[in-house]
């Protein structure tokens, strides 16, 4: 089966705010494919303004479609992409995810099997 992205199946929901350092953004989940292991997974994801702290356990591949977002990661690195841009966050990144201008992406999440 192919999976496309034809149409928009995003469900809206709130950041944790236990998580939030500033704004009230909300995040649209369009989720598409998860494979039988339950490693990878595939869809798009967007939200509105506001800056959160993240803890990636999983590897991730962003294509950002439309927006600009800034990370920061814990060690006081910046890194800012724009739409057009895509990236990696590795499994174990620390730091604060910042929607600057909202934003949608594509991503690719693959979590290592538990041992």
């Amino acid at each position: 089966m192919i999976i496309g992205f034809e149409d928009d199946r995003a469900e809206a929901t709130a950041i944790d705010p236990a998580r939030l350092e500033s704004g009230s953004p909300i995040a649209h989940l369009d989720h598409r494919y998860s494979d039988q292991s339950g490693q990878f997974h595939v869809g798009r994801w967007g939200s509105t303004p506001g800056r959160w702290r993240i803890h990636y356990t999983e590897h991730e591949f962003c294509h950002l479609i439309e927006g600009r977002i800034r990370l920061v990661s814990e060690d006081g690195s910046v890194r800012e992409f724009s739409a057009g841009d895509a990236f990696v966050i590795p499994a174990g990144f620390k730091g604060t995810w910042e929607t600057l201008e909202t934003c949608r992406k594509h991503y690719a999440i693959f979590e290592a099997a538990s041992r």
